[in-house]
Protein backbone atom coordinates (compact mmCIF):
# COMPACT_ATOMS: atom_id res chain seq x y z
CA UNK A 1 0.00 0.00 0.00
CA UNK A 2 2.53 2.83 1.23
CA UNK A 3 6.11 3.02 -0.65
CA UNK A 4 9.47 2.79 0.93
CA UNK A 5 10.44 6.39 1.01
CA UNK A 6 13.76 7.88 1.49
CA UNK A 7 14.94 11.52 2.60
CA UNK A 8 17.37 13.61 0.78
CA UNK A 9 18.95 16.66 2.04
CA UNK A 10 19.41 19.24 -1.15
CA UNK A 11 21.51 22.10 -0.50
CA UNK A 12 20.83 25.04 -2.82
CA UNK A 13 22.08 28.83 -3.50
CA UNK A 14 18.68 30.48 -2.79
CA UNK A 15 15.60 29.22 -1.33
CA UNK A 16 13.98 30.72 -4.03
CA UNK A 17 15.00 27.64 -6.14
CA UNK A 18 13.32 24.75 -4.06
CA UNK A 19 9.97 25.49 -6.15
CA UNK A 20 11.83 23.01 -9.03
CA UNK A 21 12.27 20.67 -6.33
CA UNK A 22 8.39 19.39 -6.23
CA UNK A 23 8.37 17.92 -9.45
CA UNK A 24 10.90 15.24 -8.34
CA UNK A 25 9.24 14.97 -4.86
CA UNK A 26 7.49 16.22 -2.32
CA UNK A 27 9.44 18.80 0.02
CA UNK A 28 9.14 18.01 3.74
CA UNK A 29 10.83 21.29 4.85
CA UNK A 30 12.89 24.25 3.48
CA UNK A 31 15.46 26.24 5.75
CA UNK A 32 15.40 29.94 5.33
CA UNK A 33 18.76 30.67 7.43
CA UNK A 34 20.90 27.68 5.90
CA UNK A 35 19.43 27.46 2.34
CA UNK A 36 18.52 23.20 2.38
CA UNK A 37 15.46 21.36 1.84
CA UNK A 38 14.30 17.77 2.74
CA UNK A 39 12.58 16.10 0.14
CA UNK A 40 11.19 12.74 0.30
CA UNK A 41 11.09 10.56 -2.79
CA UNK A 42 10.46 7.33 -3.58
CA UNK A 43 13.26 4.50 -2.29
CA UNK A 44 12.96 2.84 -6.08
CA UNK A 45 13.55 6.04 -7.97
CA UNK A 46 16.07 7.60 -5.28
CA UNK A 47 19.42 7.32 -7.56
CA UNK A 48 17.80 9.09 -10.60
CA UNK A 49 16.34 11.61 -8.38
CA UNK A 50 19.86 12.47 -6.96
CA UNK A 51 21.63 12.40 -10.75
CA UNK A 52 18.50 14.44 -11.63
CA UNK A 53 19.05 17.00 -8.48
CA UNK A 54 22.48 16.98 -9.11
CA UNK A 55 22.43 18.06 -12.69
CA UNK A 56 20.41 21.40 -11.73
CA UNK A 57 22.12 24.66 -11.63
CA UNK A 58 21.13 26.33 -7.92
CA UNK A 59 22.06 23.20 -6.22
CA UNK A 60 25.19 22.96 -4.32
CA UNK A 61 25.25 19.45 -2.89
CA UNK A 62 22.79 16.49 -2.07
CA UNK A 63 23.02 14.19 0.83
CA UNK A 64 21.19 11.05 1.81
CA UNK A 65 19.33 11.30 5.20
CA UNK A 66 20.15 8.98 8.22
CA UNK A 67 17.23 8.90 9.65
CA UNK A 68 16.69 4.76 9.06
CA UNK A 69 19.89 4.41 10.43
CA UNK A 70 18.80 6.03 13.79
CA UNK A 71 17.82 3.87 16.36
CA UNK A 72 13.55 4.70 17.31
CA UNK A 73 13.49 1.88 20.29
CA UNK A 74 13.27 3.76 23.21
CA UNK A 75 12.93 1.08 25.89
CA UNK A 76 15.08 1.07 28.99
CA UNK A 77 17.05 -1.22 30.08
CA UNK A 78 17.41 0.21 32.96
CA UNK A 79 14.52 0.48 36.18
CA UNK A 80 13.13 4.12 36.13
CA UNK A 81 14.16 6.01 39.20
CA UNK A 82 12.08 9.14 39.36
CA UNK A 83 9.49 7.07 41.78
CA UNK A 84 12.56 6.56 44.01
CA UNK A 85 12.94 10.37 43.80
CA UNK A 86 9.21 11.43 44.16
CA UNK A 87 8.83 12.99 40.69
Amino acid sequence: MFRDRTGLIVWVNDLRSTRPLERLGSVHYASKRMNYAVMYVNAEQQDQVIQQLQKLPFVKKVELSLRKNIKTDYNSKHADKTSFYGL
